[in-house]
């Protein structure tokens, strides 16, 4: 996505594993679009060609780099969990591991724009959401910033793509192989996965008060695409058609969030390939919830054409820029 972005030059790419291959051969959909080798993940080097960095490490090894950066003027974005929660002891309790980069996490801003663009607008570290929440997230937000959602009892389930679990290198877990995946449905990380913290962070900063959820992520045979079924306690039951002009007026200024009409439904074949998430609430009477409901690419809107879409952010830039592309459709 960078490669055709018309404001960015693309000036090194780090892979300790491939260090000295050509990034084409490595990745031969890429063949013509760029001369560059993979170099060793290099701090200094990194900030010696470049003015901005994206990271997509294993979780824990962005803050020792994103120091180094900082210190020699370079802007990053972490595609990482290591900058998203605000409270270092949530990585103990969730990463079972002390983070080192106080000062960079307590400067660091959660980069989804819909919630925090005027932060993120000349940030020097940005910590753009995992796929999951960014889905919980945008499906909830207009309930919780009007203050239609009660607390307790909010249940969110989640449906990814195998490439939400990230490159593996020469590693890959069972439950990734073809022959586990394919013609199968599964849950896992049950009561503990490490995106719950996060969604709980921001949604009940939308709240103005802590909160907990339930939620269960499952891993479908898709490579790309992420589904998010939120099932929220109304405090104030409204109609549908009232619940979906929140959402309208919520995201009437967001280029990349599609609120749908009523009777229409998301689904992820319609967002795959691009950074958009189609999203719709529907009021339960029956037990006074709202059903919400958003589909995101786990890449797109999750991942990397976000981290894009806070870039351009960051610059100034339009924010469509290098992300005009339609939805890749069928």
């Amino acid at each position: 996505m960078l490669s055709v972005h018309p404001k960015i030059e693309l000036t090194g790419v780090t892979s300790d594993r491939l260090a000295g291959e050509p990034l084409g051969k490595a990745y031969p959909h890429l063949r013509g679009l760029s001369e560059l080798r993979f170099h060793d993940l290099d701090p200094e080097w990194l900030a010696s060609v470049a003015d901005v960095v994206f990271l997509a490490l294993p979780h824990m090894e962005s803050q020792k780099a994103v120091p180094v950066l900082r210190r020699r003027g370079c802007r990053a974005i972490d595609l990482s969990a290591d900058y998203r929660l605000r409270d270092a002891n949530d990585y103990v309790t969730w990463y079972k591991a002390p983070h080192i980069d106080r000062p960079g996490l307590a400067e660091a801003v959660y980069g989804l724009p819909e919630l925090h663009r005027k932060a993120i607008t000349g940030a020097s570290l940005v910590a753009a959401p995992g796929c999951y929440p960014a889905g919980a997230i945008l499906a909830t937000a207009p309930l919780l910033r009007a203050g239609l959602a009660r607390l307790e009892g909010i249940v969110i389930d989640g449906k990814s793509g195998v490439t939400g679990a990230g490159a593996q290198g020469r590693k890959i877990e069972p439950m990734y192989l073809f022959t586990e995946a394919n013609e199968n449905v599964q849950a896992y990380g049950l009561a503990a996965h490490r995106h719950t913290p996060e969604i709980e962070q921001e949604l009940g900063a939308l709240a103005g008060a802590p909160l907990r959820v339930a939620f269960t992520p499952h891993l479908l045979p898709l490579n790309r695409g992420l589904f998010t079924t939120a099932s929220v306690p109304l405090s104030t039951v409204l109609p549908t058609a009232e619940l979906l002009e929140v959402y309208r007026e919520f995201y009437a200024d967001e280029p990349f969030v599609r609120v749908l009409d009523e009777g229409e439904r998301p689904t992820t074949r319609t967002v795959v390939g691009s950074n958009f998430c189609d999203v719709t609430v529907v009021t339960d009477h029956r037990t006074n919830r709202a059903v919400c409901v958003s589909a995101i690419d786990n890449l797109g809107k999750g991942g990397s054409a976000n981290g894009i879409q806070n870039l351009n952010v960051m610059f100034g830039w339009s924010e469509r820029t290098g992300l005009d592309a339609p939805p890749v459709y069928p």
